[in-house]
């Protein structure tokens, strides 16, 4: 065989598994039968361009794909690629079936109030949590609704750029080059890597895009459901801010992922909402841990790939504004109350969702700032944010600032929200 070209038949039930590594560029085809990456089905005979990803082509009827790279060995593109028939495939796919019957009861039941299901998956790091999103999301709209993802892992960020807590509608198969649509996400930034930098936070702005999403009055929106994706933060702190999530999104379906123990807890603490369904899931198989590094690796990758794109085919824009021209804040930090109010002996501490000014130095310099829709100071918290922009310079004397932005013109507002993400883009 043309190590150049692989040819890969598959049986019913199996799957494919790959690991392209960091930087390179894998072709794929279907050249037979049919099959799914994450629940997208593949057109016959259409090529795609797999860059850095670990995927598996799962096939319920057999199929023949073929892998090729542009100038290499298959081998020199791919750190792995391999058949397995151990896949959980088809308990995912009886989740799904569960997912329809409470979609369709909630459809039945019209305006009364009864909501679609809400499902949160949950689990340690590299168990597959967003795959398995990304499946129950795609076979959703293969069956006709339009589901709502909802992405709480600020670590990583399947939605936008780490550091948010993002929602958005899924309307059609999610792209398995390009990823989540993000035509209309509703986007917060917390600003941090970890929760542990500003828990309270964390919570405020959960449960202000919990209110927002649950405005909508659309009967079929509703009915449509939920899909949210977790942190694999799950100890301690962890597992406190894993049972608010699923208060304040009110979810009603709990899937874990590869943790008995958690299971376990989940199981114990929510016995007495019967509402709440908790399942356990076996992970596949190919699922593949990773270091801090290669984590670290990943941030910076979908921060490049919001300026530049997936494929690098975007142009960013770099502008230089007057600092006077902007307001740029950060949450928590401020003292909480003035000294003079607190009781004798007492001393201040800080408010975790006070918003402060933030003053121009170069401690700005490779900050990622979320650029607000809000109108005044004080609508921070509770209004979306636009957009994101790189800062790239800072000249005190001059006061101006030069940042990145993923489009020309001027900003849609003039508050930024400045937290602790640092990038350095190569």
């Amino acid at each position: 065989m043309d190590s150049k070209v692989q040819a890969h038949t598959l049986a019913q039930g199996h799957e494919l598994r790959i690991e392209v590594k960091p930087d390179k560029v894998l072709l794929l085809k279907l050249v037979q039968g049919e099959a799914e990456i994450f629940g997208t089905e593949l057109a016959l005979g259409e090529q795609l361009s797999l860059r850095g990803q670990k995927l598996a082509v799962f096939t319920w009827n057999g199929c023949t794909v073929e892998l090729a790279a542009e100038d290499a060995q298959v081998d020199d593109v791919a750190e792995s690629v391999y058949e397995s028939d151990d896949t959980p495939m088809l308990s995912y796919l009886n989740v799904h079936e569960s997912l329809e019957q409470r979609r369709r009861a909630a459809r039945e039941a019209g305006t009364s109030g009864r909501t679609g299901p809400r499902t949160i998956v949950v689990g340690p790091t590299d168990v597959g949590k967003s795959s398995l999103c990304r499946i129950l999301l795609n076979y959703a709209v293969r069956t006709g609704w339009a589901p709502t993802a909802v992405d709480l892992d600020i670590g990583q960020g399947s939605i936008t750029v780490p550091g948010s807590i993002a929602a958005t509608p899924v309307e059609g198969p999610i792209d398995v080059e390009e990823g989540m649509p993000i035509d209309l996400p509703l986007v917060f930034y917390y600003g941090h890597q970890t929760p542990t930098e500003n828990p309270e936070l964390y919570r405020a702005v959960v449960e202000r895009m919990s209110s927002i999403l649950d405005k909508r009055e659309n009967v079929d929106v509703q009915a449509a459901g939920l899909i949210i994706n977790t942190m694999g933060f799950i100890e301690g702190l962890g597992y406190e801010l894993l049972l608010h999530a699923i208060s304040a999104l009110r979810a009603d379906v709990v899937l874990v992922l590869g943790q008995e123990r958690l299971f376990n807890q989940l199981k114990t603490h929510l016995r007495a909402q019967q509402r709440v369904s908790v399942v356990r899931l076996h992970s596949s198989g190919g699922v593949v841990s990773r270091t801090p590094p290669v984590r670290k690796q990943a941030r910076m990758q979908r921060v490049k790939e919001y300026f530049y794109g997936v494929r690098g085919d975007l142009s960013p824009h770099s502008q230089t504004i007057r600092l006077d021209d902007l307001r740029i804040y950060r949450i928590g930090g401020g003292p909480r109350a003035p000294t003079s109010a607190l009781p004798i002996g007492a001393s201040s501490v800080a408010d975790p969702i006070r918003v402060t000014p933030v003053s121009a130095s170069l401690d700005l310099m490779h900050s990622m700032l979320a650029v607000s829709h809000a109108a005044t100071p004080d609508q921070l918290l509770s209004v979306n944010v636009a957009g994101f922009v790189l800062i790239t310079d800072v000249d005190i004397v001059q006061r101006t600032i030069t940042y990145l932005a993923p489009c020309p013109g001027s900003l849609p507002g003039r508050y930024l929200i400045a937290g602790s993400f640092k990038v350095f883009l190569e």
